[in-house]
């Protein structure tokens, strides 16, 4: 028998087990994000396998708290390809997101007094349990955006010049 051929390492478990999904690159170009949160989400068996399967876009996504529920709309995950119609889910159904009532509370106050807005950033997996990050970020203006992007550009000049020495 060859020498560790059967075993994974921690790490190896560990990661798989805390799998990336989905993520909303947009969100972070489009908003400052001030503060994330990461909750649970309410999915049918279809929308779970579709997920896993990748088949998720979360863009166009946004958080609302309607009747001190968080809910996560405009997100599209695509029907499930092996199950028939009758089965499978409505794609850009409003979805549950699962939270404390003192989280969503205080997400309530921030983005009812400060203007502020509830995007999702990610699904990934905890577990074997879906979970979804969402930011509460401030939208930001063009000039905002470019200034963002110079100083991006200029740390990876810089990590570019010293990477030469």
């Amino acid at each position: 028998m060859a020498k560790g051929g059967g075993k994974k390492s921690a790490k190896a478990l560990r990661d798989a087990a805390n799998k990336l999904l989905a993520d909303n690159r947009f969100a972070r170009h489009q908003y400052e994000i001030l503060e994330t949160l990461e909750c649970g989400i309410e999915l049918t068996g279809t929308e779970v396998k579709s997920i896993r399967a990748g088949q998720v876009n979360l863009r166009d996504g946004f958080c609302l708290i309607r009747q001190g529920e968080l809910q996560l709309h405009n997100v599209h995950i695509s029907p499930h390809t092996h199950a028939g119609a009758y089965f499978n889910h409505e794609p850009l159904r409003t979805r549950k997101l699962l939270a404390h009532r003192r989280e969503i509370d205080r997400l309530r106050i921030a983005v009812d007094q400060k203007g502020l807005t509830l995007v999702p950033l990610n699904l990934h997996l905890k577990g074997s349990w879906i979970k979804a990050t969402i930011g509460l970020g401030k939208g930001r203006k063009l000039h905002d955006k470019r200034q963002e992007e110079r100083r991006k550009q200029d740390i990876k000049d810089a990590k570019a010049a010293v990477a030469r020495f």
